[in-house]
């Protein structure tokens, strides 16, 4: 009777770890954000198949550059460079993101992490 109790107990503690476990894992996972190549503006936010110049996401983000050249990411704590095709990981702030060497037509981009 012991030895059943003490099982039913361990098997117990163990889903408790383990939910717990990935419950953590799940609340860290970060949300992807795309930034695009995409005519007018040069590059835009891509969600869903439609491309915006604003964008607000629950963080932290992991932001991908799948434009034509890096991206500056100007935010309170500096300023950080992603390459094409490289991912930058941001926490909590608001960001202003241009291309490196930008034309003066192209967008700024507004990324809001909360």
């Amino acid at each position: 009777m012991k030895k059943t109790v003490l099982l039913v107990l361990t098997l117990v503690a163990l889903g408790l770890v383990a939910g717990q476990a990935l419950a953590a894992r799940h609340a860290s996972a970060p949300t992807t954000v795309t930034v695009a190549m995409h005519d007018p503006g040069c590059h835009w936010f891509l969600v869903g198949g439609k491309y915006m110049k604003s964008l607000a996401v629950k963080g932290p983000v992991s932001l991908v550059n799948f434009d034509e050249a890096a991206l500056k990411i100007a935010g309170a704590s500096g300023v950080r460079l992603d390459a094409v095709g490289k991912k930058v990981a941001l926490v909590r702030g608001a960001y202003r993101i241009t291309m490196v060497g930008q034309a003066p037509d192209d967008n700024t981009l507004r990324l809001v992490v909360k």
